[in-house]
């Protein structure tokens, strides 16, 4: 697809039109999947990046500068985001012991901070008991029971492409209202 047929439906998906980003989404999805996939080598993560993408993709579409290739700037963004994949992985991979500081502080916390973080807790589910149904089923689905993709749109019926643009809106949607309640993004 040409940039000169893209830009009428980057701006809608700008101006949050759903069927817009979901189409926006479905032309790009096998070329970043792809992409991905070359560079991360495992299905689970390159599906995890992927939907990570997209839903920067989105959140950005309006800092898109059209004097460049629409593919090309999405790929700069996957590849970023493989670059965090990366530094993510390198981290959870380093020596136990040098977080050992860590741990000894957190059951040093008083009373009063394990009372925040429970008060933090119950703030964080009461956010997601006020989602939209089908956010809620996705959210416990993905974040609780820590299913995949794919499990999730066999359980709910649905095609996997629908489930990774639902888990991507419901991600998007809980980090607003987090965000609102003064639960911003602590990673």
């Amino acid at each position: 697809m040409k940039n000169e047929q893209l830009f009428p439906l980057i701006q809608k998906a700008i101006d949050k039109d759903q069927k817009a980003q979901t189409q926006l989404i479905n032309i790009f999805w096998v070329d970043v999947f792809s992409f991905v996939m070359k560079k991360v080598q495992d299905e689970n993560d390159a599906d995890e990046i992927t939907v990570n993408v997209f839903s920067k993709v989105l959140s950005k579409l309006d800092m898109y500068d059209p004097n460049f290739q629409f593919k090309t700037w999405i790929l700069t963004i996957a590849q970023n985001t493989i670059i965090d994949f990366w530094r993510r992985k390198s981290r959870e991979n380093q020596d136990p012991t040098e977080n050992l500081e860590e741990v000894k502080n957190q059951f040093a916390k008083s009373p009063e901070e394990l009372m925040i973080s429970e008060e933090e807790q119950k703030k964080i589910i009461k956010t997601i008991e006020s989602l939209d149904a089908n956010y809620q089923d996705i959210i416990r689905l993905r974040f609780f029971e820590e299913k995949s993709i794919k499990e999730i749109a066999e359980e709910l019926g649905i095609s996997v492409a629908n489930t990774k643009v639902r888990v991507m809106r419901a991600k998007k949607v809980l980090a607003e209202l987090l965000k609102n309640n003064g639960l911003g993004d602590h990673s």
